[in-house]
């Protein structure tokens, strides 16, 4: 219930910032990847997925002397392996898509991602757009955004297909029965 909870009354943006703060992480890459990096969805489809796995199975290793660590290490994870795959590609997509959390909490240029990066290009074409001849402009601007959207989905692009093969299995395991 804590955990549902959690899911329909999300934290505000300001305690969150002065979390991060106090925790003196402002201005480093764990400002960027610890104030989303669980996420109460992928914890009820994990959970899911995991109480889908047979009795059986479990009750087997634990007969042959198997701890809790050792049924987590060796049957547990082998058998999730379709939605840990599935899971991880969720949260890769959220940290690489995530460009307001960085906004917020980093300053140092240098550590900006490449969305941010991305961000500004976009902010500066749109802001120097007075000069010039206004089709030749429109057409430029137009053409630099679309190039953006290819820099910011190309290295997803990359990555699914090395992941696909779990996606469908991972994702039709994992999901709620009804």
């Amino acid at each position: 219930m804590f955990i549902t909870f959690t899911m329909m009354f999300n934290r505000g943006i300001i305690p969150t910032y002065m979390v991060v703060r106090n925790l003196g992480m402002l201005d480093t890459r764990l400002a960027i990847i610890l104030p989303t990096a669980v996420s109460v969805f992928n914890i009820m489809v994990t959970r899911t997925s995991f109480a889908a796995i047979p009795e059986g199975m479990l009750e087997a290793a634990r007969i042959d002397g198997a701890g809790h660590f050792r049924l987590l290490w060796s049957v547990v994870l082998p058998v999730s392996k379709s939605i840990l795959a599935v899971v991880t590609l969720f949260y890769a997509i959220q940290i690489w898509n995530s460009w307001f959390h960085t906004a917020i909490y980093v300053t140092d240029c240098s550590l900006y991602p490449l969305q941010i990066i991305l961000r500004e290009i976009v902010l500066q074409n749109s802001a120097s757009s007075e000069t010039g001849d206004p089709n030749e402009v429109n057409v430029i601007q137009v053409l630099i955004k679309y190039c953006v959207i290819m820099m910011s989905i190309i290295p997803m692009m990359v990555l699914y297909p090395f992941i696909q093969k779990y996606f469908v299995s991972g994702v039709m395991i994992g999901s709620i029965k009804g």
